[in-house]
C-alpha cells in the first residue's frame, strides 16, 4: 500500500515537466545514498568513539586483553626507565626490547593502541633484498665508467695564492684529516687529475671551489657569514665570467661535507635549485636537497694502510655502537639496547680507540645523529664490519651505483625494537655474503693523495658524469 502510494504521487510529479525532472534526480541521489549506507553498517562502530580498523599483518594479530595507554606501557621487566626526547610521548614505562609505538601514534588516539603480546619476529621494514651484486648493473657501470674516465672535463673557476681567500679556495697543501677530510681530498684529487681542463669550451662541468668547512673555521666568516660569502662569490663570477649566466649555473657545482653545508646556499637560490650539491648531509627531507639533481658524497675519516681483516667467527659481538647523544634516534637506540650483553652499544663516545670494536662486532651502527651522515658507514666498512643504517631520508652515497642491500642493513629508525631480532634472524651464510661484499665496496670509500681508480674521488666523478648535460651550450646562445 505505501509503496503504491509513493508511486502514484511520484507520477503525478513528473506531469510538471521541471518539478519531475528535479524530483527524479533528488529520488535517483536519495536512493544511492541509502544503499551506500547500508554497505557500510559492516563496519565496527563503538558508541561515542571514532575508530578506524585496519586488517594488520598475522604478526600483529594478537592483541593484549585490556586495553594499553603508551603512556604508561608496563614493561616485560619489573624496572622502569625513561626517555627525555621533548615530543608528547616524553615519559613512559615500555617493555625491554620496546621503547616507542611502532607507527605513528597521534596524542588523540592513544585509548585505542595496544602492544603485541610479544615482538613479532619479521623482517625489518627497510626494504632489504636478497641480492648479492654489489652493483645494480655492473657491466653498465663499467661501460660507462671507462667513458666517464677517458671524456669527463671539469672547468675550476681560477684563483691564485694571492687571492685573500686562497685558504678557502684552492687545495689544501697539508694531508686532510677529521670528518670533513672529504672536501678538502676531493679538491685536492681533482687538481692533480685529468678531469681538469683550463679550456672551459670543453667543459661538461663548472667547479665552484669554496670549502665550506674553511668558510666555517675562518675567523673573517664563520657560520654567520657563509650565506652572504657564497651569493657574493656567486654574484663574482656571474659577472666575471659567461659561464653560469648561459646555464643558469645548472652545470655548476660545489663540494660540502660540513652540516653548515645545509643552509650556506640560503641566500644563493640559483645555486640552491640550479647547481649540483656534492654533499655530506644528503637528506631527501629537506628542500635543500633535491635527489639526482644533487650528489651524495661519503663522510670518511681518512684511515691509512690497507684495510684491517677480521673473519666473522672472530667477532664476538652481535653490534657495535657509541657516540654523542645528539638526536633522538641515538636516545632511542641507547634505551632500549644499552643494558643488552650481546650487543656493545654506549651513551657516549669511547675513550679508547674504535678499531677494536669495529673489528670485534659483526654488525657496525650508523644512528642519524644531528645529522643524516656520520663517519660510522665509512669507518664500519673499512674495517670489514656490516653496517646498519638508522637514518630515514638519507640519501646514501653512490645509491644509483651501489646496491645498498648487498652489504648493509638499511633499516626504519622504527625498527630499533626490533632491531636483535633482526640481526639474530641472519644466518651465518647470509651474513658471510654480506660481510664479503662489504670488502669489495671498501675501495669506493677510501680516498687517497693521489687519486687511484674506483676510490671515492672517481665515484664522486662518476656520480657528476652521470648529472652532466648531454648538450653543451655555446658561449654567447
Amino acid at each position: 500500500m505505501a509503496y503504491s502510494m509513493a508511486g502514484s504521487i511520484f507520477l503525478r510529479l513528473l506531469k510538471d515537466s521541471r518539478k519531475g525532472m528535479f524530483i527524479f534526480l533528488a529520488f535517483g541521489t536519495s536512493l544511492f545514498i541509502f544503499f551506500s549506507i547500508c554497505s557500510t553498517l559492516k563496519l565496527h562502530n563503538v558508541p561515542g568513539k571514532t575508530r578506524l580498523h585496519v586488517n594488520l599483518p598475522p604478526e600483529f594479530s594478537k592483541r593484549n586483553p585490556e586495553p594499553v595507554h603508551p603512556l604508561s606501557v608496563k614493561r616485560v621487566s619489573v624496572k622502569e626507565q625513561t626517555i627525555t626526547n621533548g615530543s608528547a610521548l616524553d615519559y613512559f614505562k615500555v617493555p625491554e626490547e620496546v621503547s616507542e609505538p611502532v607507527g605513528n601514534v597521534s596524542k588523540g588516539h592513544v585509548d585505542h593502541f595496544q602492544w603485541p603480546n610479544e615482538i613479532p619476529k619479521v623482517r625489518s621494514s627497510g626494504n632489504r633484498e636478497s641480492k648479492n651484486e654489489v652493483f645494480h648493473d655492473r657491466t653498465l657501470f663499467e661501460q660507462e665508467y671507462k667513458e666517464m674516465n677517458k671524456s669527463l672535463k671539469i672547468y675550476v673557476y681560477p684563483h691564485t695564492k694571492k687571492d685573500p681567500f686562497a685558504n678557502i679556495l684552492l687545495p689544501v697543501d697539508y694531508e686532510p684529516s677529521g670528518n670533513y677530510a672529504s672536501e678538502s681530498y676531493f679538491k685536492k684529487s681533482l687538481f692533480k687529475s685529468h678531469f681538469m681542463t683550463n679550456d672551459p669550451s670543453e667543459a661538461d662541468l663548472f667547479y665552484m671551489p669554496f670549502s665550506i668547512a674553511g668558510l666555517r673555521h675562518d675567523k673573517r666568516i664563520g657560520v654567520g657569514r657563509i650565506k652572504k660569502f657564497v651569493k657574493e662569490y656567486v654574484a663574482n663570477i656571474s659577472i666575471k665570467y659567461p659561464y653560469w649566466n648561459r646555464s643558469g649555473g645548472a652545470d655548476h657545482f660545489y663540494v660540502a661535507c660540513h652540516s653548515v653545508g645545509r643552509t650556506a646556499m640560503e641566500e644563493a637560490v640559483q645555486v640552491k635549485l640550479n647547481a649540483i650539491q656534492v654533499v655530506c648531509s644528503s637528506s631527501y627531507f629537506l628542500s635543500g636537497y633535491v635527489t639526482h639533481k644533487d650528489a651524495s658524497i661519503p663522510q670518511i675519516w681518512p684511515r691509512k694502510g690497507e684495510p684491517p681483516i677480521r673473519a666473522p667467527s672472530q667477532r664476538k659481538k652481535l653490534a657495535f655502537y657509541a657516540g654523542a647523544m645528539n638526536s633522538r634516534v641515538r636516545q632511542f637506540l641507547v634505551n632500549i639496547w644499552s643494558n643488552d650483553s650481546d650487543m656493545s652499544i654506549h651513551h657516549t663516545r669511547l675513550k679508547t680507540p674504535y678499531s677494536e670494536a669495529l673489528l670485534g662486532s659483526k654488525y657496525c651502527i650508523h644512528a642519524k645523529g644531528f645529522e643524516v651522515n656520520t663517519a660510522r658507514i665509512g669507518d664500519a666498512l673499512y674495517h670489514g664490519c656490516v653496517p646498519v643504517v638508522l637514518a630515514d631520508h638519507y640519501d646514501l652515497p653512490y645509491a644509483d651505483i651501489l646496491n645498498w642491500n648487498s652489504f648493509s642493513l638499511v633499516l626504519s629508525t622504527m625498527d630499533i625494537p626490533l632491531l636483535k631480532n633482526i640481526l639474530e634472524e641472519i644466518g651465518l651464510e647470509e651474513y658471510s655474503k654480506l660481510q664479503n661484499n662489504v670488502m669489495k665496496v671498501q675501495r669506493h670509500f677510501q680516498w687517497h693523495n693521489f687519486p687511484v681508480d674506483f676510490d671515492a674521488f672517481h665515484m664522486v666523478m662518476y656520480e657528476l658524469w652521470l648529472r652532466r648535460s648531454h648538450v653543451r651550450i655555446p658561449f654567447g646562445s
